[in-house]
């Protein structure tokens, strides 16, 4: 079974998470949640809310099709940052001339999938 969870529109920029997202791809959902939390980046907060949402949204998928699903075996399938939409605002520079600001957003997605068990016969 997958999951999925976005976070849209969260000021931080694109490259920032990517940073944080590459610490925790292909790892097991709970491992990943221990890395986030201690994690020093700004952009792991966000990260790891998805990451959250995730897996809550697994646990509540196989409720309502009443499979069995155990949270250890849960691991991070797919997770990247895309880039939202760039807020632009500006600066006052000398002589009565403006810089502009780029205020960055990002669109992080999360996928988990349980990890199939060893030992099954075709």
């Amino acid at each position: 079974m997958e999951a999925k969870a976005k976070a849209r529109f969260v000021r931080v920029t694109p490259q920032k998470a990517r940073r944080v997202v590459d610490l925790i791809r292909g790892k097991q959902a709970g491992e990943a949640v221990a890395v986030l939390k201690f994690a020093p980046q700004a952009a792991a907060e966000p990260v790891l809310k998805t990451v959250q949402s995730a897996i809550a949204n697994a646990v509540e998928g196989a409720k309502r099709n009443s499979e069995r699903l155990d949270e250890q075996n849960l691991y991070i399938t797919e997770v990247f940052v895309d880039e939202g939409p760039t807020l632009k605002r500006f600066r006052p520079r000398a002589q009565g001339r403006a810089a502009r600001i780029n205020k960055r957003t990002s669109h992080i997605t999360v996928v988990v999938a349980e990890r199939e068990t060893k030992g099954r016969t075709r």
